[in-house]
């Protein structure tokens, strides 16, 4: 990949740390200088943008697999990720491949829009979206997603694509909006889970206001993002989403550092994965907290009931005995109504004493 090196880029600090998230920086695409395909083989250099012990789990893992020459392929199976048509090219790109390479096959594009954790109940109640160019393609999509449900909905490829994209967006920008009404409510120190659902008790117009939370995952930011490239980068309301969603950690230790004096204090990490009930640790917030709290605090203590993949958890009761200060990554049912003798920031009101911090 041809990059800038820390001392040449003014988006890098002195440390290596890049100010913005890598997507801001590619406009949503990386763009190797060689072509790369899933037998290329790929190992680090060392001459990273940003230091490893600054990555993400995920990131590191990968970056790990790569010490040595290793297909693109073999580093897919080993993080157990899956290279899709829908996440990595867009329909016309698959078109122009097969026509390049003169196959005979039928391409379709029927987008998931499923809720992790939900598939065996979305994938027969949901409409599936349908969109090829001929009748072929069409009917032999349609009979495949007719086993599951008897809606289907047709589109044209560039229709369906930005279907997926506008869905992820939205949902996207309302949590942001969310989370904005949440930390206005929080600088007047009221809680804003008590005003969200005084306003829309009986009231069904703000009946789909969510409540605060991280607004992370593999999906939202990432689709929010590649809109804003497709647009030519003029998409200042998915920008602002994003500054405010990806802001939301450090603003929860800066309200935490004017309550508390964290440099002396062990704090606790409740939930590591992006969302209640998952074990699911791409692109989780709770790992910026963790990064942010680790230069703002004496020590960092993380846990979590779903999450396999990283060595350096605890078990929940050695972090509540340990810890001196608490805050809620993840919402996990697990959490609900636990009884803690020390403070705690819990923007879901998971523990039941507010959201405020």
């Amino acid at each position: 990949m041809n990059m800038f090196g820390p001392d040449d880029d003014p988006r890098i600090d002195p440390d290596g740390e890049l100010w913005v998230r890598p997507y801001t920086v590619t406009n949503g695409r990386t763009r190797p200088s060689t072509a790369l395909d899933l037998v290329s083989l790929v190992r680090a250099t060392g001459r990273g943008m940003v230091a490893p012990e600054r990555l993400g789990l995920e990131h590191a893992q990968a970056l790990q697999l790569c010490h040595s020459p290793t297909s693109v392929a073999e580093i897919a199976h080993q993080l157990e990720d899956t290279m899709t048509e829908s996440d990595e090219m867009n329909p016309a790109m698959v078109e122009q491949l097969v026509l390049r390479q003169g196959l005979d096959v039928d391409v379709t594009f029927c987008p998931e829009r499923i809720l992790e954790g939900r598939a065996m109940i979305e994938l027969y109640e949901l409409p599936q979206i349908v969109a090829a160019r001929t009748d072929r393609a069409r009917d032999r999509a349609t009979a495949l997603f007719g086993r599951l449900t008897d809606d289907v909905v047709y589109l044209e490829p560039e229709e369906a694509e930005l279907a997926k994209l506008f869905t992820n967006t939205w949902r996207y920008i309302k949590f942001a909006t969310a989370n904005q009404l949440y930390m206005m409510a929080n600088e007047q120190g009221l809680d804003f889970d008590r005003i969200r659902r005084g306003l829309a008790e009986d009231y069904p117009r703000a009946a789909d206001m969510p409540a605060a939370g991280f607004a992370a995952g593999p999906c939202l930011f990432k689709d929010t993002m590649q809109l804003a490239a497709f647009n030519h980068n003029n998409f200042p309301l998915g920008h602002a989403a994003m500054a405010v969603n990806e802001g939301l950690p450090l603003y929860l230790v800066h309200r935490l550092e004017q309550r508390f004096d964290l440099g002396s204090m062990t704090v606790g990490i409740l939930g590591m994965a992006f969302k209640g009930g998952s074990d699911d640790i791409r692109s989780s917030l709770s790992y910026k907290l963790k990064r942010i709290l680790a230069f703002k605090a004496d020590e960092v203590l993380c846990t979590d009931p779903y999450v396999t993949v990283d060595p350096g958890l605890l078990p929940l009761e050695e972090v509540l005995q340990r810890s001196d200060l608490l805050v809620v990554g993840a919402p996990h049912p697990e959490y609900r109504g636990l009884a803690v003798d020390k403070p705690a920031a819990d923007i879901w009101d998971v523990l039941g004493s507010g959201v405020r911090v």
